[in-house]
């Protein structure tokens, strides 16, 4: 079995091709990126965007027309670069082209372990009263990425301790929840979604190259995604229908950094 692959192309679907991925921002860009994210210019920017988006409750429309979850798509199609913006057209100049190995995906499949496990220990606590609303929706993946992973040890895969970057997000995580409940639902909110779409298109073509099209515990779920999709949408519309519109704002602030800090993650695959 090769465990050195190319990985997919957002619209790729056979594997005689060069497989890619295109991130939110590409390689060369992280670090002038990163610097953005900080300083008051891309602050000013995302908080023009994110009152453009959160003034979209407009009178004239009734707010339950408009869950709080619809918000997220036009703030990300204006943030993001490639062929997200552009609708699943691919942008081939913004594609980072990687070369993962086994190694480099188990680790990204154990850094998303300690994410989930993270939390879902928060949602569980709720220091934030409302967190409890979203106890059990049936996205949890906690549990079955431990199955995957003892699956690799069984074929004998060493499974390595989580890196710095899950254990940074994990702190963040845990910090945020409690002195910012409304960011640090962004960041949940975003976390899950993510997984249901390209995670599983990333899910599905490691499968197809290096694990004999074997389909990991992580990208299954007992139920259809849609509707539990559509249940935690409503978990969150029912949440944020009282939040005041600066808090709204807050929220959907935390998008990018949402994206920056899985990001780091993502490219565990290609060492």
């Amino acid at each position: 079995m090769a465990f050195q692959m190319p990985i997919f192309q957002a619209r790729c679907l056979t594997t005689n091709r060069p497989l890619s991925l295109s991130l939110p921002f590409d390689n060369t860009s992280h670090q002038a990126w990163s610097k953005r994210l900080d300083g008051r210019r891309w602050t000013s920017r995302v908080r023009r965007k994110t009152a453009v988006v959160v003034s979209a409750e407009m009178p004239g429309k009734p707010e339950e027309e408009k869950g709080f979850a619809e918000l997220w798509q036009p703030l990300t199609t204006k943030l993001l670069t490639g062929d997200q913006a552009r609708k699943g057209k691919l942008d081939r100049k913004r594609i980072s082209r990687w070369e993962p190995t086994v190694e480099g995906y188990i680790r990204f499949l154990r850094d998303n372990k300690l994410v989930y496990d993270t939390l879902e220990y928060i949602v569980e606590e709720a220091h934030c009263p409302w967190y409890a609303e979203f106890r059990n929706t049936g996205l949890e993946r906690s549990e079955v990425l431990a199955k995957d992973l003892e699956w690799f040890k069984e074929q004998g895969q060493a499974i390595p301790e989580p890196s710095t970057s899950a254990l940074t997000y994990s702190q963040f995580l845990k910090e945020l929840s409690r002195k910012d409940p409304h960011a640090f639902i962004c960041h949940f909110y975003n976390i899950y979604v993510a997984h249901t779409s390209s995670g599983c298109m990333i899910g599905k073509k490691v499968a197809e190259i290096i694990l004999d099209s074997r389909e990991l515990e992580f990208y299954q779920w007992k139920g259809a995604i849609g509707l539990l999709l559509q249940n935690l949408r409503e978990k969150l519309h029912k949440i944020a229908n009282d939040w005041p519109s600066e808090e709204k704002t807050r929220c959907l602030e935390e998008t990018m950094k949402s994206f920056k800090y899985s990001g780091e993650i993502l490219r565990l695959i290609s060492p």
